[in-house]
């Protein structure tokens, strides 16, 4: 095995036109630093995206999740899920009870507050959106979404 090859590909050689893939996640990548900062603008002092993806989570699949399964879910280390839930209990947006299975975890249920945060929230983000995107573009953007839910389906079933 040669030298680069056993440190990866040489970046030096030519390569050709950057791949579709690559171009595609590449955008998708770029959306999502611009979409969650102006979406981190909106939200209160000291809620983050990552906070609302787990109320926007518990909402879409249904709470009564153990902290393991929603760190699993979000690809997240136990100890930042748990830094995560403890803000969101906090602010009264989510509560933790016993697990009556497993007596060593917890389960977490999203609160009538925090159900309300969550809507309020998209809301802002319609709001937001409104702001930006035309009729037709916002046409494109129902368009893909069969697509993008096939991508991720997709890349969730090989993580």
């Amino acid at each position: 095995m040669s030298r680069a090859s056993s440190k990866g590909p040489d970046l030096n050689e030519q390569t050709p036109a950057s791949p579709t893939p690559f171009e595609f996640f590449n955008e998708i990548g770029i959306i999502n630093q611009l979409s969650t900062t102006q979406f981190r603008n909106v939200l209160p002092d000291g809620i983050h995206p990552s906070h609302f993806g787990v109320l926007n989570h518990m909402v879409r699949l249904g709470d009564g999740k153990t902290p393991a399964q929603l760190a699993s879910a979000f690809q997240v280390t136990r100890a930042t899920m748990t830094h995560t839930l403890s803000l969101l209990e906090k602010r009264g947006l989510i509560r933790l009870t016993a697990n009556e299975r497993d007596a060593r975890s917890k389960l977490v249920y999203l609160t009538d507050e925090g159900r309300a945060f969550r809507n309020a929230a998209i809301g802002a983000v319609e709001a937001m959106v409104g702001n930006v995107f035309d009729a037709q573009m916002l046409d494109h953007l129902a368009g893909a979404l069969p697509h993008l839910r096939a991508i991720r389906q997709r890349l969730d079933e090989n993580r």
